[in-house]
């Protein structure tokens, strides 16, 4: 069935965060699936194989993973990670092939199974770096996060550190290293590193809208920071982004735009103080509405602290 020093692995990438995490699984795998891999995916909105749902709920954890590296017809991975199924059972697999880490900010979830700090929910987050593939594997960090930042100590790989500022301090040492880095320059994302300089104009990637909605653009960094780790072609990661739709069918809850009568409408579940902020940054950056009037219509989960 293998030729000679093949070991039968599929590509794995898998991801985690606070915030962020189901868009940039979805942008990952809509990048490999441009290379023609049936990819493998797993979100809290369900188990996906080639595109068709398979399962539906909250999948971000061990077992459905299971599932997707038990299915036959799966080329390769792009998993998940959330911290309720790493705290009950650890992961669902032995090692990946990039982890990625896209923030940790103020946290999310805390005073849930004794994790009650954002200390605390760090080491969790950190498993799957911790679990990249010794020498060959690749950590995507979030420079501009001090917590992620730190992860890169405990990487048994090599790291990717992606930012919108290129002169953070953490970016400027992996810069001056000559190791790789993806950062904003003006309206294009930048991936810089090993001898390579490329560049994607944030109008190539719709999700972004030329760049007003910062945090689809920091999720784009992280998806083509995983893709240049995985060392898919550029071309083919230029068209995974320019193909990718964020709409209520494909992403729903993740910063849905709809019009109607004549009014912009957007959903989205922000469920913490970082998430909140990016919506309220993502709208500022927006067209203010010709008659000047704003409606927020705000629900809270059930399962978060009063504070």
């Amino acid at each position: 069935m293998f030729a000679p020093g093949d070991d039968g692995r599929i590509p794995l990438v898998a991801v985690a965060g606070t915030n962020g995490k189901t868009t940039t699984v979805r942008l990952i795998a809509n990048i490999l699936a441009q290379q023609g891999l049936r990819v493998g995916m797993t979100s809290t909105d369900g188990v996906y194989i080639a595109g068709r749902r398979v399962d539906t709920g909250d999948c971000s954890g061990p077992k459905s993973a299971r599932n997707v590296l038990l299915h036959p017809d799966v080329d390769a991975a792009v998993l998940e990670t959330a911290r309720g199924g790493v705290l009950r059972e650890g992961l669902g697999f032995d090692r990946c092939d990039v982890a990625v880490i896209t923030n940790i900010g103020l946290g999310d979830h805390l005073g849930l199974s004794y994790i009650s700090t954002v200390e605390d929910l760090s080491v969790v987050k950190r498993v799957i770096v911790q679990n990249v593939r010794p020498k060959t594997g690749v950590a995507v960090l979030n420079a501009a996060d001090p917590m992620v930042a730190r992860m890169a100590d405990t990487c048994p790989g090599s790291v990717i550190f992606f930012a919108t500022d290129r002169n953070h301090p953490v970016m400027a040492m992996h810069r001056a290293r000559k190791k790789p880095v993806v950062y904003r320059d003006g309206d294009a994302i930048v991936a810089s590193g090993t001898g390579i300089e490329r560049r994607i104009p944030l109008t190539d990637i719709p999700i972004t809208r030329a760049g007003a909605i910062g945090f689809q653009v920091e999720n784009a960094m992280a998806a083509v920071a995983a893709a240049w780790a995985l060392n898919v072609d550029w071309e083919t990661i230029g068209r995974g982004l320019k193909t990718f739709i964020n709409d209520a069918q494909t992403a729903p809850g993740r910063f849905n735009l709809f019009d109607y009568r004549g009014a912009t409408l957007i959903a989205d579940y922000g469920h913490n103080p970082d998430a909140i902020q990016a919506l309220v940054d993502a709208i500022e950056n927006l067209n203010q509405p010709a008659g000047g009037k704003r409606t927020v219509v705000i629900s809270g989960a059930g399962d978060r602290r009063d504070e």
